[in-house]
């Protein structure tokens, strides 16, 4: 189990309830910011719940006021510097490379990598989201199959700010219309769960009180299908996608974030462009 270092509770809770299995990003005081640590146990717990025969469906949530407020670039636990053993591609270790070379390497596994390796996950996953479902939140809300949203949840990708033309997992396309795609980028601003309901890129709206039961009771009426119709149906839209350019896109749109971070490391005071999380909670 991977614990948090200050209160050593584990970063992701894994629980199985009947044919369903919860997991639940842990790190609630930091808005359930996303580690390298919280990463690597996200995916045990995805691999746990694919190995088990008896899990047919799996909700993917977050503990506390808000679902994730997406990568960590500023708490105390922050630890991209520090070695995983590699899981989602072959590319060498990044803490032994320097500039370009170890930025790329580090994010084609935790950030692209992973999050293509759980989209592929044979089983249907849906995501809860309460409060915030930023930068990378939206990563890990986008690559579940259904999205059932809390009415006062919230959609941001701000990271053009800091010269980034969005997240590594760029979906954007593909989730929503292009021109709705370019505002959302455009401006930054947060997406309301009622907006996000109305182009389609959440399922279910429902008010915050009911959002564990009602997801609860949509997870259990799909785990009432048969597992191969269900891996065969999501391998068939999965597809569908692939066709319409997403695995494509989201290579060139990987290939344009690492030209942006290597501009910022030149011209900047960082690859963020000096955007640290005080700036961005500002902006």
């Amino acid at each position: 189990m991977t614990t948090d270092p200050v209160t050593a509770d584990p970063v992701v809770r894994y629980e199985r309830l009947g044919p369903v299995a919860t997991i639940t990003m842990n790190r609630p005081r930091y808005r359930n910011a996303q580690n390298s640590r919280m990463t690597y146990a996200l995916d045990d717990a995805f691999g746990a719940a694919a190995a088990d025969d008896g899990v047919r469906v799996v909700v993917l949530t977050g503990e506390g006021e808000h679902f994730s407020a997406g990568h960590d670039i500023g708490t105390p636990e922050r630890d991209a510097h520090l070695p995983f053993a590699r899981r989602a591609g072959l590319w060498w270790d990044h803490t032994a490379t320097a500039g370009a070379e170890g930025r790329f390497a580090r994010e084609s596994e935790v950030y692209l990598g992973m999050c293509r390796r759980w989209r592929e996950l044979p089983k249907p996953v849906i995501a809860r989201v309460q409060g915030a479902c930023v930068a990378g939140g939206l990563m890990l809300a986008w690559v579940c199959d259904l999205i059932v949203a809390s009415e006062d949840a919230f959609f941001a990708d701000p990271v053009v700010r800091m010269g980034i033309p969005g997240v590594e997992y760029f979906a954007h396309p593909w989730v929503m219309p292009p021109r709705v795609a370019k505002e959302f980028l455009y401006t930054g601003d947060r997406m309301s769960a009622r907006r996000a309901y109305e182009i389609g890129m959440v399922n279910r709206l429902v008010p915050r009180g009911e959002l564990a039961e009602h997801t609860a009771a949509l997870a259990e009426r799909v785990a009432r299908m048969t597992r191969m119709g269900l891996a065969l149906a999501k391998r068939a839209v999965n597809q569908a996608e692939d066709l319409q350019g997403l695995h494509a896109g989201l290579d060139s749109a990987f290939a344009l974030h690492h030209l942006a971070h290597a501009h910022n490391a030149e011209t900047a005071a960082d690859p963020l462009g000096g955007m640290d999380v005080r700036a961005m909670k500002d902006a």
